[in-house]
């Protein structure tokens, strides 16, 4: 969407809002109300003299500060700009907020792949069709992203609307007051947007009633407020205005710790006037207005009892009956068990298990979203006599609703002429031929393979890792949004545009993360497979549990967990770079400890960037426990970006961890690698035992070193035994590493272990220092008993590279290694 069209959007949305008036009934007949939202979307005139003076104030408002609407200076100024601007003080726009909360505990409730699965389906369908469909968003097909919407018009007209809002006494005109351009984003499980006064709380109502009523047990929240619409230029306005601080209270009051405080400054910073009016540019804006929503839906989530609204308090129930039988996940009371006949074996729910409504709906949207049912409900669900108007009519289910995140994969390979959907699929194969992963067994157990030259049968292929039975959690999150969503977006406009480059940047990040690295792989069904069928068949091997906003979470196999990962960094930043650049530059010496003749120039930097966490882990590992695991790699991933960010650098990082068994970590990781894999002793230097997390070019590296290293044949005892004595000391090791390495049979292999390995991670910070320090690296660490000084420490990546070598490919040429700068001579 261009920038001239988001502009118009937002042109309509306040006009609207102005022109319908502070009333539940309009100040104008709807049909003339829509001929006026058309003319602005068009740049038509408009005819009416009143509604033209309403489209001239709109127009005064959004206009920028070069066409004279400038942020006043002094209080005096203040007033004056709102006595030359009356009508904009006196009239008022209502702002909405809302979306779900406690996401992980309604998604990851169950360690049921298909129930995750299907939670998050019905959540995006809620957040991406429903909450869009009480403005009419099908209908605005100069709004792309409404796609959805405008795929599924039937049931947002006659489902959401028609036959649940209008049909609720409560909501009663709402439909008739909302149109799509009044959404300023509707991603990443929130929406924020405009609406006229009299329906803040009407809205805000349905918003949390639809997420309630179609998942059951959700927890969501929404809030609304009602602004002057001068204040979505100057920020939150109190009254008297003869005591409001303004700019120029601040500055001469800018040695205050309050000042300070309320800018973001720390008490210790000594700001100038210029520093000062830059930080309260940056707060007195529409960014402030969504700062009091977020503010007013923390407290209302916590439970805040509001005049005008129902509480949120609600009672807690414990169901106590010892006799009544549990669903699979032990939290509510089973109602049916799912069972079904021999004619729809493949929709059967394996196990024929006990479950609860809430678990019903989930399963079923996780049947319908993996494509399993062909249009036709499955017998469990039809002998339960359960009740789903938004999903369910007879025997058949709503389509063209829950799309998969596969299914838009799919658009994604098709959507450029096929070109990549040609080099995608297997040879001789259509899309109609990959099946979708329906468990993590399918994902850990499939395998690439390619035709025989001779007798063009599939065969694995060869060198392919052995990686059968692991899986990797992938997790990914965006650096530093909210500080950049503080520092430079400013108007609605703005933030209408960040948020669909945003989702924009992240969806094509994951897509083309699999495309590159993750094609069509096969699966052999085991006997115990749910699948009745078990020719051996191509599947996709990953699974999209969820993509909103700035946050990614995948599954894939094992041996390719940190190429994805890396690519989803790559593509991001890539998809954003032009528009969101940085004149900041780094050196790469200070930020990356790999040093190659390709090393980053350190210019040209997206500000924007993510960082991901990934554990690589056994197949049945409870999925609750690896998603928690993943997530505290992911925040580690972002605390050593947010150093980073120190030295000027703003690109992604990575932090990875194997987990060959559920008892290897009892706490927590960072508790893991502190008590575990770091040895700290007072006069001696300190050792840690890896060397996560790492940026993206450091991964890339390592992922090259771990395929030399496999490809160099060391022998596995001997990697194990260096990894043992690791926890000695320094020199045991680089002594052990010395005497194995020069003892490798292929002198190439010495060599090429020594270029990359050696020189390109192990030199000496000192370039006098002409030592050898594999397996470790230096590094300054703070000293442990004066923290004023810093010492150095050492780490090494080796443990790293032999837990990685299950996991990849051996590099057959010597090209394919990024070379160091030096090689010792």
């Amino acid at each position: 969407m261009s920038q001239q069209t988001t502009q118009s959007s937002i042109k309509a949305a306040i006009a609207w809002c102005l022109a319908w008036g502070d009333g539940i009934e309009p100040n104008h007949p709807i049909e003339q109300l829509q001929e006026f939202r058309q003319a602005i979307l068009q740049g038509d005139p408009v005819t009416s003299a009143s509604l033209n003076l309403i489209l001239s104030q709109t127009e005064t408002l959004l206009s920028s500060s070069e066409d004279g609407f400038q942020l006043p200076q002094t209080r005096a100024d203040l007033e004056k700009l709102i006595a030359d601007h009356s009508e904009l003080y006196k009239a008022k726009i209502g702002l909405v907020y809302g979306g779900v909360t406690k996401v992980k505990g309604y998604v990851f409730e169950s360690a049921d792949l298909q129930e995750i699965r299907g939670a998050s389906g019905l959540l995006d369908r809620i957040n991406l069709i429903d909450l869009p469909a009480f403005f009419g968003a099908e209908q605005a097909e100069h709004l792309p992203q409404f796609r959805q919407c405008q795929e599924a018009t039937d049931y947002c007209q006659q489902i959401v609307r028609q036959n649940w809002l209008d049909q609720k006494e409560a909501f009663q005109g709402l439909s008739k007051a909302l149109i799509p351009e009044l959404i300023i984003y509707s991603t990443g499980g929130n929406i924020l947007a405009f609406c006229p006064v009299a329906f803040v709380d009407n809205l805000a109502d349905a918003i949390e009633q639809r997420y309630a009523e179609e998942t059951l047990t959700a927890n969501s929240c929404a809030v609304g407020r009602s602004f002057r619409l001068l204040e979505t230029r100057l920020g939150v306005l109190t009254e008297p205005l003869s005591s409001m601080r303004w700019l120029d209270w601040y500055q001469e009051n800018k040695a205050s710790p309050i000042v300070k405080q309320i800018l973001g400054l720390s008490i210790d910073a000594t700001p100038n006037e210029s520093e000062i009016k830059a930080l309260f540019e940056q707060q007195k804006s529409f960014n402030e207005l969504v700062r009091q929503l977020t503010i007013d839906f923390e407290q209302r989530r916590s439970g805040a009892i509001s005049s005008c609204r129902s509480s949120r308090r609600y009672p807690p129930i414990f169901e106590t009956h010892p006799y009544l039988r549990r669903d699979e996940g032990e939290h509510r009371s089973a109602i049916l068990r799912a069972t079904s006949s021999s004619e729809q074996a493949e929709a059967a729910l394996p196990g024929e298990p006990w479950i609860s409504e809430p678990d019903a709906r989930k399963r079923l949207m996780g049947q319908i979203t993996k494509r399993e049912l062909n249009g036709k409900l499955p017998s469990w669900w039809t002998e339960s006599c359960l009740e789903w108007p938004s999903v369910v009519h007879g025997s058949q289910y709503q389509q063209n609703v829950h799309e998969s995140w596969v299914r838009r994969f799919e658009d994604y390979l098709e959507s450029n002429g096929g070109e990549r959907a040609s080099a995608y699929y297997p040879t001789s194969r259509l899309k109609s031929d990959v099946q979708e992963a329906r468990s993590l067994r399918e994902i850990a157990d499939c395998f690439a393979a390619k035709p025989d030259a001779q007798t063009g049968r599939l065969v694995r292929e060869p060198n392919s890792p052995s990686g059968s039975g692991y899986v990797a959690f992938i997790y990914a999150d965006g650096n530093n949004m909210g500080g950049y969503i503080r520092r430079k977006i400013q108007t609605p406009q703005q933030y209408q545009s960040f948020s669909r480059d945003i989702f924009e940047a992240t969806t094509e990040a994951v897509y083309q993360a699999l495309y590159q690295h993750l094609k069509p792989r096969r699966y052999k069904p085991g006997p115990d497979s749910s699948r009745k069928k078990k020719e051996e068949i191509w599947i996709y091997p990953f699974e999209i549990v969820a993509v909103g906003g700035d946050d990614v979470l995948l599954i894939v196999p094992a041996d390719n967990a940190l190429e994805v990962a890396s690519a989803v960094g790559k593509v991001f930043e890539a998809r954003l770079k032009d528009k969101y650049s940085t004149a900041e530059t780094y050196t790469p010496e200070d930020v990356h400890r790999y040093r190659s003749a390709q090393m980053p120039t350190g210019k040209q930097q997206c500000e924007l960037s993510m960082s991901a966490g990934v554990l690589i882990t056994a197949q049945n590992t409870p999925f609750y426990y690896a998603e928690d695991l993943t997530n505290q790699l992911m925040k580690s991933a972002k605390k050593r970006a947010k150093a980073l960010r120190k030295k000027q650098y703003y690109g992604g990082t990575v932090d990875f961890l194997v987990m060959k068994a559920v008892t290897m970590i009892s706490s927590n990781v960072s508790e893991f690698r502190k008590q575990g894999l770091t040895r700290a002793q007072i006069g001696q230097p300190t050792l840690k035992q890896y060397a996560a997390p790492y940026t993206l070019y450091e991964l890339d590296a390592l992922l090259n070193t771990a395929q030399v290293l496999k490809a160099a044949q060391f022998p596995r005892s001997q990697l194990y035994q260096i990894r043992s004595l690791l926890e000695r000391d320094k020199q045991t090791a680089i002594l052990n590493y010395r005497y194995f390495r020069l003892r490798l049979k292929s002198k190439a292999a010495q060599a090429q272990l020594e270029a990359i390995f050696e020189d390109g991670w192990c030199q000496p910070k000192d370039p006098n220092n002409k030592g050898n320090l594999a397996p470790w690296m230096s590094y300054k660490a703070r000293d442990p008993v004066d923290k004023t000084q810093k010492r150095t420490a050492y780490e090494t990546l080796w443990r790293e590279l032999v837990d990685l070598y299950p996991f990849v490919e051996a590099l057959q040429e010597t090209s394919d290694v990024t070379t160091p700068i030096e090689t010792r001579q």
